[in-house]
């Protein structure tokens, strides 16, 4: 990573996406941190200037190859420093690949035994029967018909 990477990241808001194909779920074993060794859904930090949806896209098509829409927001965690955020992630186009740096394998995995995989965190287990059951909150992209920053309107 770059100092340039580095210094245009939000180290304090990061995204993921449950991607589910063909009754399969797109994951990737990372490489680093709590995480490795793991099948975790993709995802990454948020760019300043960048809003969470186009952080989706962007960590997955450079994490997977896979070229995915954000759709419903399935689940938000919380802590006094960050948060961290996870959409449905609508597949695009693509062929699943590892970026040979943050994971070691991208996979489509079978829905069913990904919820069993002792590789597979609770978390992302979570996530995956979320985005099953269909729940979640409507995207609803910001608009307003107001110059400047008007939350309400």
């Amino acid at each position: 990573m770059t100092q340039e990477e580095i210094n245009s990241t939000n180290w304090s808001q990061s995204v993921a996406g449950v991607c589910v194909r063909d009754g399969k779920v797109l994951l990737a074993r990372h490489t680093y941190g709590s995480g490795q060794g793991k099948l975790i859904i993709p995802g990454g930090y948020v760019k300043f200037g960048e809003i969470p949806e186009e952080t989706l896209v962007r960590e997955y098509l450079e994490e997977t190859g896979v070229t995915v829409k954000a759709g419903k927001l399935l689940g938000i965690r919380f802590s006094a420093r960050d948060w961290y955020a996870v959409f449905a992630a609508e597949y695009v186009a693509g062929e699943a690949r590892s970026d040979g740096d943050e994971n070691s394998e991208v996979v489509w995995m079978d829905v069913a035994e990904a919820l069993q995989d002792e590789t597979v965190p609770g978390l992302t287990k979570t996530m995956i029967e979320c985005a099953l059951k269909g729940d979640g909150f409507e995207l609803t992209p910001y608009q307003t018909t107001k110059p400047g920053n008007y939350l309400y309107i």
